[in-house]
């Protein structure tokens, strides 16, 4: 079977995805595709159907209806072959404590041995910051370098697939950027594809090179941090010191404006910023008009900005 590293197709491929239970719809129809090698977030307030999408492309819940690919498989036939190239960093994990974190992860780097080459333990050890722990027990550690094993047992077998749910839950800043780096790394050098999901809208404005929203059981934008942001502007603040006087302007076009500003200021404008919607403004605009039931117009808007 080829290396979907090196796959043209897409790592993962959505189309009408439903998701019933009883009486009521989780998932009315969610299309979407990831592309391999990337970093997407899922991102959307509680009870949109995330943690439901996520768990039927990791073969853990069949769907109601529509159709799903994932690494060219189909989640609801998937074989240990297709399982050992996924890894999976749950929100919250438990064991044994008394386990020490080499042993660990040289045990479960045992169950890939037969589909793939995992990492060795101490190479990966290294590689999300646990070296001085690598003989302390599991219940010693604190919580910062548990949620990094956690990371450190999901990538053990080296996949090409990565789904990461609230990553850094527990890191301080310092972790926190090192865990980036990583990821950086993995998506560089190793080609993995990674669906992340988090309510941490600064985390996937850094790391995710595509945002996916759902809203009431579909997916109601798609595209870069910049793009939402855009979408949910309608003006730009400008901030600027004059004759050392703090001047603000707001505009519907930034760019044209600044380039006014410049042409005819001798030399007397300092300071310059701009400021434009964050990822986070968008999402909680965007939501907020879904809630509103105004779905139709947030996406509208979203499509014509980034047509």
């Amino acid at each position: 079977m080829a290396d979907p590293r090196s796959s043209a197709d897409p790592a993962i491929a959505v189309s009408d995805l439903r998701m019933r239970y009883g009486d009521k719809d989780v998932l009315v129809g969610v299309d979407f595709t990831v592309a391999t090698g990337s970093v997407t977030a899922l991102l959307g307030p509680n009870g949109a159907g995330k943690t439901t999408t996520v768990e039927i492309l990791e073969g853990f819940r069949a769907r109601s209806g529509g159709e799903a690919s994932v690494l060219g498989v189909d989640p609801a036939r998937g074989d240990e072959h297709w399982r050992a190239r996924m890894g999976i960093v749950l929100q919250e994990w438990r064991d044994n404590g008394k386990w020490r974190v080499r042993e660990l992860l040289a045990h479960f780097a045992d169950y890939y041995r037969p589909y793939t080459e995992p990492w060795g333990a101490d190479e990966l050890l290294e590689l999300v910051g646990l070296t001085e722990q690598a003989g302390q027990r599991l219940q010693t550690l604190s919580g910062g370098q548990r949620r990094r094993l956690d990371v450190a047992a999901g990538i053990v077998g080296r996949p090409a697939l990565l789904f990461l749910d609230e990553p850094t839950t527990g890191f301080d800043p310092q972790a926190r950027r090192e865990f980036h780096d990583l990821i950086h790394r993995l998506t560089d050098l190793e080609g993995t594809t990674i669906l992340l999901t988090t309510h941490d809208l600064a985390e996937a404005e850094k790391l995710a090179e595509r945002i996916l929203i759902l809203a009431g059981g579909r997916i109601i934008a798609d595209g870069s941090p910049d793009a939402l942001a855009r979408a949910a502007a309608t003006t730009a603040e400008v901030k600027w010191m004059q004759d050392g006087v703090l001047q603000v302007h707001a505009t519907e076009d930034a760019t044209a404006f600044t380039r006014k500003l410049l042409a005819t200021d001798d030399g007397a404008v300092t300071d310059l910023e701009i400021h434009r919607a964050s990822l986070e403004e968008a999402y909680l605009t965007l939501v907020e008009q879904f809630e509103a039931g105004e779905t139709d117009s947030a996406v509208d808007k979203f499509q014509e900005v980034t047509r």
